[in-house]
């Protein structure tokens, strides 16, 4: 490596997507892609303030970003939100499936829109972006794909099993994909949050949030940052041998 060489987490020419980019982990990773270099697609559907706000905090700091507003579970509306992005960016090349919901309740108690809801945001929105971008990323033999799964998905959650069976689902999409994907040189990996700060775990009361920190050998609930940080790894040139992996990011929570 020269002295003139870039940094190795340099992202400078890359163009990123971030679903559910408005807010907590969703929002870390779209600023710290953009602090690299990355030109950000910052994705919502419903909060278009707060997804503002996440363009506010690149630009204020010399980023470049653009607002992606799109249903990732209606597969017409990726559509069009991946080609919208494709016309000004030309090309996209790192993908992060972040975007999530919750719908808790007992399985027997469980109303089958909860769980198609949750399903179809959670992992069929992660299969139509995966999809759709994939088909660029093909062409150009060479992408990144992230998709945010969750504790949930590998331990379980009682009164989430919509939500476990989702985030489990996007660890076997993303080793599939690694498998069928990495002769284009396009690495899919997953990374895996354990209880983090602002976003769902906001819903919990203080004494939930302590007696789950309570099983954190770290002893603290993570930030955003951190999830972001793992993200940002991934999607580097350090990462450039690592495809179908979950790294897990849960202070310990789940080894």
């Amino acid at each position: 490596m020269t002295d003139t060489a870039p940094p190795v987490t340099s992202l400078h020419g890359k163009t990123a997507l971030v679903t559910g980019g408005s807010r907590g982990i969703g929002k870390a990773a779209c600023i710290m892609l953009a602090q690299a270099g990355a030109f950000v697609g910052i994705n919502y559907r419903g909060s278009p303030e707060t997804a503002a706000e996440t363009l506010q905090a690149i630009t204020r700091t010399g980023g470049s970003a653009c607002l992606v507003p799109f249903d990732v579970s209606d597969p017409d509306d990726v559509e069009k939100g991946v080609t919208d992005l494709i016309a000004e960016t030309k090309k996209i090349d790192i993908l992060v499936n972040n975007a999530g919901i919750t719908r808790d309740g007992l399985v027997g108690r469980m109303k089958e829109a909860d769980w198609s809801e949750v399903l179809g945001v959670n992992l069929t929105g992660a299969f139509h972006l995966c999809r759709a971008v994939s088909k660029g990323m093909i062409r150009n033999r060479r992408g990144r794909i992230i998709n945010i799964s969750s504790t949930a998905g590998e331990a379980g959650n009682p009164g989430q099993a919509n939500y476990s069976a989702a985030k489990a689902g996007l660890i076997g999409l993303t080793k599939s994909l690694a498998r069928e994907l990495a002769p284009r040189n396009i690495l899919v990996n997953a990374v895996s949050p354990g209880i983090v700060e602002g976003g769902m775990s906001d819903r919990l009361t203080k004494d939930q949030l302590e007696a789950i920190c309570a099983h954190v050998p770290l002893g603290r609930m993570g930030r955003p940052e951190d999830v972001a940080s793992a993200v940002l790894f991934l999607c580097s040139d350090m990462a450039d041998y690592i495809t179908g992996q979950v790294i897990r990011v849960n202070g310990g929570l789940y080894m």
